[in-house]
């Protein structure tokens, strides 16, 4: 940040708590190291990576550390509707976050309607399957794309954006990082999204994660 000459209030920095650390001491340690890493004296964003291991105790470091001032906002991820509702339970903050997979090839409807309800924003971990199941040359994208003169990766950004998902995708690529920010010039209309609901497969593309 030093070295940019950017302001630290105009990046949005998020960790996670890896499932090796969970419990209450072992959060606020893996919390001050990645701090110590990063340089930086607060995060705007922290989560917890996993639903396991003693996830009440991660969450009461992290409402801690939130209240003072060390992170801006403190979320989950991986979580499923009941998962999410037994934290919420015991929880003071409610997370304001739920980081999981979610691309065209699994919408995870249930999720999506829940984290609606209970307003908790669904962010997408992998908004393009990472390639899998040859997302980038997939027919149905490729033809909505052509339609509105778009490449089959912005397609899919829009799609997320348009349901109201969080979707980060990751690139080293300069172009690529150029091209996905420009999804805000055009709109998929009703069809479009109708179409791309029948892309849903309903099941993980990442099963050896599970």
């Amino acid at each position: 940040i030093k070295k940019s000459g950017i302001n630290r209030e105009e990046l949005f920095v998020t960790s996670k708590l890896w499932v090796d650390y969970a419990g209450y001491e072992s959060t606020k340690k893996a919390y001050q190291n990645t701090l110590n890493k990063l340089g930086l004296e607060y995060l705007d964003l922290y989560i917890i990576h996993r639903p396991r291991g003693d996830v009440k105790g991660s969450w009461k470091a992290m409402e801690e550390l939130y209240e003072a001032g060390k992170i801006r906002a403190i979320g989950v991820s991986n979580f499923d509707p009941d998962q999410l509702a037994e934290l919420i339970k015991y929880a003071k903050i409610k997370p304001v976050i739920n980081q999981i997979e979610t691309h065209v090839f699994f919408q995870e409807h249930n999720s999506y309607k829940d984290l609606k309800r209970i307003s908790v924003q669904m962010e997408a971990w992998s908004p393009f399957a990472a390639g899998r199941n040859a997302i980038f040359s997939n027919p149905t994208l490729a033809a909505i794309g052509k339609k509105h003169n778009k490449s089959i990766a912005q397609v899919c950004l829009r799609w997320h954006f348009q349901r109201g998902v969080v979707a980060i995708p990751r690139s080293s690529q300069k172009e690529h990082m150029i091209e996905n920010l420009v999804i805000f010039d055009f709109e998929l209309d009703n069809s479009d999204m109708q179409t791309l609901a029948t892309l849903d497969l309903n099941k993980t593309q990442f099963p050896e994660w599970g």
